[in-house]
């Protein structure tokens, strides 16, 4: 994010209830992207790495790490791809995911 946009967003984030809500309700999804980005980064691989080893193109693995509509079996392959496996917890509503990056952290 540009630093004219994060600015604004954080504004929003403040100010504007129906933003607040919209970009929380997407929380879930950037959980996801997170997770896949991650774990390519740690993988030290890169899209087109990840595309070689599920046999499509990288604009589709670009598409999966958006982490929006992702099937568990897509997951599955993704995972295997970068040497990982899939975990899923289900958490009480009213826990949120804090402490969970929504964005990939460099290391």
């Amino acid at each position: 994010m540009g630093k004219r946009l994060l600015d604004d967003h954080e504004k929003w984030m403040m100010t504007d209830p129906d933003y607040r809500r919209e970009y929380e309700d997407l929380e879930p999804e950037f959980v996801v992207a997170g997770a896949l980005v991650q774990a390519r980064l740690e993988a030290g691989m890169t899209q087109e790495d990840v595309a070689a080893a599920l046999g499509v193109k990288q604009p589709a693995v670009a598409r999966i790490e958006s982490g929006k509509n992702v099937s568990l079996r897509t997951l599955e392959r993704y995972a295997r791809a970068v040497g990982r496996k899939v975990a899923i917890t289900l958490i009480p509503a009213s826990q949120g995911s804090e402490g969970q990056p929504p964005f990939p952290q460099r290391t």
